[in-house]
């Protein structure tokens, strides 16, 4: 029997109903809730990220939520060491620790660990001229050589292929052997994950509604706001579902009803790639909402994290 502390991560696809269920548990438990999001970390993004809003993040305490400049270059070894920090924490003042999010990748950095593998200028610069001469040969590229990090990466996110492309070149390794790499480093805790997830059909319609309801909150105001506060539109945390399709219909190259179909698509195809992801984990608890009630799956979450204590 480890002696490690045990922590509940709750994941699952966007719009699944993360933020209901963990908030439920949370209350239950007597935890506290950090932020496992890679977008939900940046400050600013609040509409397009669904960020938890103020009444709900009164009833629990959030972490890790909002406490990035839009600026700054945040990695997955930068997020494993905030969550690990505030973990701490939250033990020491005798609560529990509850992960809420839907970065497949970040629970891998705390899972399995993580090599902090520098940049090597000379290789990137290689790899922007390559993108540059030949669009579309690095995305081939990285499919041939880490078809796992393409499918977790987006065909059009060209900063994050070159990363992965450039952590091959320099170690020798894809990034997903580095993730699991059995270095010094072993995992703190010992994490209990719960999948949550939803009928095809059901999820996508939640999905629908949730793009509707940010753009009648205010999504293209926030993106507006954004860009007038000197923020470059090529950052990469504005490469994100929704912010880059707004920008582009700011710009004129899509119209409105374009845009809105673009944000949909693009948001039920993440989701898509989420679940694929999600699948790699080992002893999960798998539960799809669409078959229970909320009532049901929160009884079952704290019965996990009980057993296992």
């Amino acid at each position: 029997m480890s002696d490690k502390y045990k922590v509940l991560i709750i994941t699952g696809p966007t719009a699944v109903g993360k933020t209901e269920i963990s908030i439920k548990v949370a209350q239950q438990l007597d935890g506290e809730i950090i932020c496992l999001d890679s977008r939900q970390i940046y400050k600013d993004l609040k509409i397009g990220t669904s960020f938890p809003d103020e009444q709900t993040m009164k009833l629990v305490k959030h972490h890790l939520f909002g406490f990035v400049e839009l600026d700054k270059h945040f990695t997955a070894y930068d997020y494993k060491l905030a969550a690990e920090e505030t973990i701490d924490e939250i033990l020491k003042n005798g609560k529990m620790p509850i992960l809420v999010g839907g970065t497949g990748l970040y629970i891998d950095a705390l899972q399995k660990g993580f090599l902090n593998v520098e940049s090597d200028y000379g290789v990137r610069t290689h790899l922007r001229k390559l993108e540059n001469e030949n669009p579309g040969i690095l995305r081939k590229i990285l499919t041939d050589i880490d078809p796992e990090s393409a499918l977790r990466i987006h065909p059009n996110d060209i900063k994050r292929t070159i990363r992965a492309l450039e952590v091959y070149y320099v170690t020798g390794k894809r990034m997903g052997e580095l993730i699991k790499f059995e270095g010094p480093e072993q995992p703190k805790y010992d994490y209990e994950i719960v999948v949550l997830n939803r009928d095809r059909k059901e999820l996508h319609e939640r999905i629908n509604l949730r793009v509707e309801k940010m753009l009648d909150e205010g999504l293209i105001e926030e993106v507006k706001n954004i860009l007038e506060s000197g923020f470059s539109k090529n950052l990469n945390s504005l490469n994100t579902i929704g912010y880059k399709e707004v920008i582009k219909y700011l710009e004129g190259e899509f119209d409105y009803n374009i845009m809105v179909h673009k944000i949909k698509v693009n948001t039920r195809n993440y989701a898509r790639r989420q679940i694929i992801y999600f699948r790699r984990f080992e002893d999960v608890l798998w539960l799809n909402l669409s078959e229970i009630p909320e009532e049901d799956a929160v009884r079952e979450i704290i019965l996990k994290i009980k057993q296992q204590k």
